[in-house]
């Protein structure tokens, strides 16, 4: 059992938001839940794992692409309440296929600017 992580704070259904950032680059990578046991794997592993609210369960980030993150530190914030996890990131973040998942900016008009970098084809990855 891990004391440090006995205080943080999780909210009612068990979840903590966990904030990704490239520990080179310092670029927000993705945000994703994080549950207790979740976290116990990320720690026990050096690799990132999830709560997915959708799906009701764990899962391994690059489970199904191979980009994986491989955890440089945890962080958390003054309240305990939001983990910030410094990576270096294999691959790419975002399951749309670019470095990050912050890869849109708004502007004026009616779309969002992409600006972020592409690194792969989502079909070719995932064969859906």
């Amino acid at each position: 059992m891990d004391v440090q992580l006995e205080g943080l704070k999780f909210d009612s259904n068990g979840l903590i938001p966990a904030i990704v950032q490239d520990a080179a680059s310092g670029e927000v990578l993705m945000m994703a839940w994080m549950n207790r046991a979740s976290l116990d794997k990320t720690v026990a592993t050096g690799k990132t794992h999830f709560f997915s609210r959708s799906r009701n369960k764990l899962w391994l980030k690059g489970e199904s692409s191979g980009h994986v993150q491989h955890v440089k530190s945890i962080r958390t914030d003054c309240d305990k309440d939001t983990l910030l996890i410094h990576v270096e990131q294999v691959g790419a973040a975002c399951h749309d296929g670019y470095y990050s998942c912050f890869y849109r900016e708004h502007q004026l008009g009616p779309d969002w600017k992409v600006v972020g970098k592409k690194v792969f084809e989502p079909a070719a990855v995932y064969k859906k």
